[in-house]
């Protein structure tokens, strides 16, 4: 038994061949350049450009151009007293008037309080008005905090004990729900109405206690405090009996109600925000003459080249091998690996470019049609593999390219997701793109009595009358992958 044991647990040392594929820096850098859509691989090469000495915007020289910038630097006397003109007129601190010294003093001391504009930030509006109001430091103190805490939506979804929690820590004053939730209130009276809610519910009847109370506003209000859940599950029969109103008086409420805005803040979408989703297309697609065009966005992409002055101090190191001390050794070090990298830099962003330039030529000559006429029906099933196989590309690398990249059309802007999508038959036989479903039931619904809106199930009966082979299930994910909600919630009075 001893035996046995001793011959499962003896170590063995084996010599396995094993093939492993693994990236290198290089392939790694292009990989990341290339899923950077236009705004962040120009935030990229201005980094790069900041980050690397070695690394300068331009054309790259020629052999005989760069002679010839040798010869004109050599030639420049550095004693010609007009030389500093051309480095610009600087003035030090001592040169500035005393005026102007007061002036910038004042204009970086002084705390404005500009109304709002159309640049502001949902919080940067909150905060102006909390500025506004006769508080002392501690409640403006609190008052930031929890604006800090709102949402772009407008509302609070933290809890006041976590808020105070942070305020106790932050300040190291203990902050009781009291103080938290006066402050509160008085956020929630700010514009836009509804701002500082918890939940719809909320949102809604802060915006209803800032309309004059009349009768459908305080029936409104009922509706919102006692039956919050069968409004929002159109249970309109069981509110009209409960309250005992009228079908006119109770369809004048609804319409009030629905008036509300959901999201108070959508209006003021925070300014960093805006930058970021702010959309750049990577490509431009002309029509011209029943034929089209693809320009390469390169707006912000300058021509990069290696810094000259880098490249000669290489080469003079190079040239002075057996003099080098170990301080210039490292200097060498130093600026071969900055040299490397910028070159490496200069090279993922050409193939870059230019595995943009040809996944696009391939969706192209692909959706043809649809980029000379801008009908979605006329767009053809295509995926990623389809692509790929055509632009000689792996499926990954296609992937990444259609991955938050825009093209700019004649018919408008498109992410290029857009353009793919999977393929369904008819009874005929006809391979057709699921996109033409999708249209076909964004048209049935939009035709439908809205007191009576059609059902999943009476969807999925009318497609298949018009020849598409498709089930019921099939139906409501395409429905909800396009926002529609289902029929009972659709239903108007």
């Amino acid at each position: 038994m001893c035996r046995k044991e001793n011959e499962v647990m003896s170590l063995i040392q084996q010599q396995k061949l094993k093939q492993q594929q693994r990236l290198s820096p290089q392939q790694l850098l292009i990989i990341k350049m290339l899923e950077l859509p236009a705004l962040e691989i120009e935030e990229s090469i201005k980094q790069e450009l900041d980050e690397n000495p070695a690394l300068e915007e331009g054309k790259e020289l020629s052999d005989e151009q760069d002679n010839d910038f040798d010869a004109d630097e050599n030639s420049m006397d550095t004693n010609n007293p007009n030389d500093d003109l051309a480095l610009g007129d600087y003035m030090s601190e001592d040169d500035i008037p005393e005026y102007k010294l007061a002036e910038i003093s004042n204009r970086e001391e002084r705390k404005e309080i500009t109304p709002y504009n159309n640049q502001q930030s949902l919080s940067d509006y909150l905060l102006y008005q909390l500025e506004l109001s006769e508080l002392s430091e501690r409640e403006k103190k609190i008052g930031e905090y929890i604006i800090g805490n709102i949402d772009n939506d407008g509302y609070l979804r933290r809890s006041l004990n976590l808020i105070g929690d942070d305020i106790a820590f932050q300040i190291d004053e203990e902050v009781d729900n009291k103080e938290l939730s006066k402050m509160l209130s008085l956020i929630q009276q700010f514009d836009p109405p509804g701002v500082g809610a918890e939940n719809l519910k909320e949102c809604l009847l802060l915006q209803l206690r800032k309309k004059s109370k009349t009768k459908d506003v305080i029936l409104a209000e009922a509706i919102l405090k006692d039956y919050f859940t069968s409004f929002s599950r159109k249970h309109f029969e069981k509110i009209k009996k409960s309250l005992n109103i009228s079908q006119k008086q109770l369809k004048i409420i609804i319409q009030l109600i629905t008036s509300l805005n959901p999201k108070p803040g959508s209006n003021w979408d925070d300014s960093m925000t805006t930058v970021m989703n702010r959309i750049t297309p990577d490509f431009i697609v002309e029509t011209m003459n029943e034929g089209i065009t693809l320009i390469l966005n390169n707006r912000g992409i300058p021509d990069l080249r290696i810094n000259r002055e880098y490249s000669n101090l290489l080469k003079d190191y190079a040239g002075n091998v057996s003099n080098q001390t170990p301080d210039m050794r490292d200097a060498v070090l130093f600026v071969k690996q900055k040299i490397d990298a910028a070159q490496s830099f200069i090279e993922a962003i050409r193939q870059r470019q230019e595995l943009l330039q040809r996944t696009m030529e391939v969706i192209m000559r692909l959706q043809q049609d649809f980029f000379l006429t801008g009908d979605e029906s006329k767009l053809q099933p295509m995926i990623l593999k389809d692509v790929a196989s055509k632009a000689g590309y792996d499926i990954s690398t296609v992937s990444r390219v259609s991955n938050s990249k825009y093209v700019q059309t004649n018919f408008g802007i498109y992410p290029l997701k857009f353009f793919f999508s999977e393929s369904t038959q008819t009874e005929s036989g006809e391979t057709i793109s699921t996109r033409k479903i999708k249209q076909a039931i964004k048209e049935i619904i939009l035709s439908e009595n809205k007191k009576k809106p059609v059902t999943d199930e009476e969807l999925t009966t009318v497609l298949q009358s018009k020849g598409f082979i498709i089930a019921r299930r099939t139906v409501a994910k395409y429905r909800e992958q396009l926002n529609i909600p289902v029929a009972r919630l659709r239903k108007e009075m």
